[in-house]
């Protein structure tokens, strides 16, 4: 267990968010305890369950697309990301964390919207359930809580343009 992690704050409040979670079925008893800790932080932070949209694909390969697709609606404020990769006996593993990763991180900077990464990268099964409990260790509430923060984050930095020539 990591003991250097940040104390962690109060949830930023979610209300009035509109929250896709996609969810990859692959590795299923870990996933779907990783969309409970999504749903049960977003709705800790006020957010209503009909503004969240929980959208299943086959694997860990598909949220990528599956972020994009959602992001191009226009419907969300955020995306959140879940899945589970566990390291088997080949290289299989590397290629689709890497290409996971690179493909989530590259819909939110192509769609400028928050789109969370909770996709456990893990070498055993013990592993993933230890990152899957109830509550707020668990990966799939980190990664909801990641994006409701940066909802506010994004409001904040496109809020009006400071005065030219004023030194703040």
């Amino acid at each position: 267990m990591r003991t250097d992690a940040a104390p962690r704050g109060p949830l930023p409040s979610a209300s009035g968010l509109r929250v896709a979670v996609i969810v990859a079925r692959f590795n299923e008893e870990i996933t779907s305890a990783l969309r409970a800790g999504a749903l049960d932080a977003l709705a800790a932070a006020g957010a209503p369950a009909e503004a969240v949209e929980t959208i299943d694909v086959p694997g860990a390969f598909e949220l990528p697309l599956a972020a994009r697709l959602a992001a191009r609606t226009g419907r969300f404020d955020a995306i959140v990301c879940l899945g589970c990769v566990i390291r088997g006996e080949t290289p299989h593993f590397e290629y689709i964390s890497s290409a996971v990763a690179q493909g989530v991180a590259g819909v939110a900077l192509s769609a400028d919207l928050p789109v969370a990464f909770g996709v456990l990268t893990t070498d055993t099964l013990a592993q993933a359930q230890a990152r899957s409990v109830p509550g707020p260790t668990n990966k799939g509430w980190e990664a909801a809580a990641a994006a409701i923060e940066m909802v506010h984050v994004a409001h904040r930095l496109a809020g009006p343009a400071p005065v030219p020539g004023l030194r703040v």
